[in-house]
């Protein structure tokens, strides 16, 4: 075991896989010589060359629409968008051409293509670099959507992205990337659609993902001091969903909490409540209950933008509020 940061557990993802097939390669803006704007990519082209990991100009839909293209002809590529929030400028290459060739051409086409970088909300980086793309692009058909929490299933979420035939956008949160954790030294995968049940419990399932993992996890002593016996389960996969783990869980503890960084209206949150009630509806004591960010553009100022997010204390007192009367 050797204690990684989740950036350069990405790196060695990248690395492995690289080492491993030829076909794959990386692009986007400042990834070769410079070595990426969090430093996954560093010092990768010095291994594979300027060509396997190809610095871009700063015009994400046509190095986007390049890279299907390659996919399309057999290369494996890796997009590394400097923030997510930019590859809105490449909606179009990565929902109408990315999304749905494989489908549009009879399965004559594969697109194994990779789309990750940073997002999220992260300490006074401003509204227009403060997404949250992952509702923006779940009601395109053929994507995979999958958030990485942690240095492992970090490293092993990529890996298995990179070996898919199918396109999948990686998101990694901007506050994450200095986590720290132990690896095993051997190779692993982690499966792209299958939730992982970080706290068993037998009172409340809470869904989350991404940094509000690590939110959720900081309320949790709280909430055992005080009685209650929480499950967490960190969703990763977040199309598809991982119903079966979900409807699981509910039909042990009856009520459900969401805790999203995602915006409320039309959220990640949104859709997996509409999930649980059309599937798990009998098995509900409670309606379901979602904790999401403020449907506004994320503020510049410091106290301000912490107000927009989800935070342990809001966590703890949601689920005092839901199981104070059983305790």
């Amino acid at each position: 075991m050797a204690q990684t940061l989740l950036f350069n557990a990405l790196r060695q993802a990248t690395d492995e896989e690289m080492a491993r097939d030829p076909a794959v390669l990386v692009l986007g803006e400042d990834v070769g010589h410079y070595g990426g704007s969090y430093k996954v990519t560093k010092d990768l082209h010095k291994k594979y060359g300027d060509l396997r990991v190809l610095d871009t100009p700063i015009a994400e839909n046509s190095f986007t629409g390049m890279a299907v293209g390659a996919a399309m002809t057999g290369l494996r590529p890796i997009i590394e968008g400097m923030n997510m929030g930019f590859l809105l400028l490449a909606f179009n290459q990565i929902a109408n051409n990315g999304g749905m060739l494989r489908y549009t051409s009879g399965g004559n086409f594969k697109m194994p293509l990779v789309i990750r970088g940073p997002g999220g909300v992260g300490r006074q980086l401003g509204a227009e670099h403060s997404q949250r793309l992952e509702s923006y692009f779940q009601a395109v058909p053929g994507l995979k959507i999958v958030a990485c929490s942690t240095p492992y299933n970090a490293k092993g979420l990529l890996k298995s992205a990179i070996r898919d035939d199918n396109p999948v956008l990686f998101f990694e949160h901007v506050l994450l990337y200095n986590l720290k954790e132990d690896l095993p030294e051997e190779e692993y995968l982690v499966p792209l659609d299958q939730a992982d049940i970080v706290r068993s419990g037998k009172d409340v399932t809470i869904l989350t993902y991404s940094r509000m993992r690590h939110h959720v996890m900081q309320a949790v002593p709280a909430m055992v001091k005080q009685g209650f016996d929480p499950e967490v389960i960190d969703l990763i996969s977040l199309k598809p969903l991982d119903l079966n783990t979900i409807g699981e869980s509910i039909r042990k503890t009856h009520r459900v909490i969401i805790v999203e960084e995602c915006m409320k209206t039309g959220g990640i949150g949104a859709e997996l409540t509409a999930s649980i009630n059309d599937n798990f509806f009998d098995e509900l004591d409670a309606p379901v209950l979602r904790l999401s960010s403020q449907d506004i553009p994320t503020p510049y100022n410091g106290m301000l933008e912490r107000l927009t997010i989800v935070q342990p204390e809001q966590i703890l007192e949601a689920v005092q509020n839901m199981l104070s009367h059983q305790v």
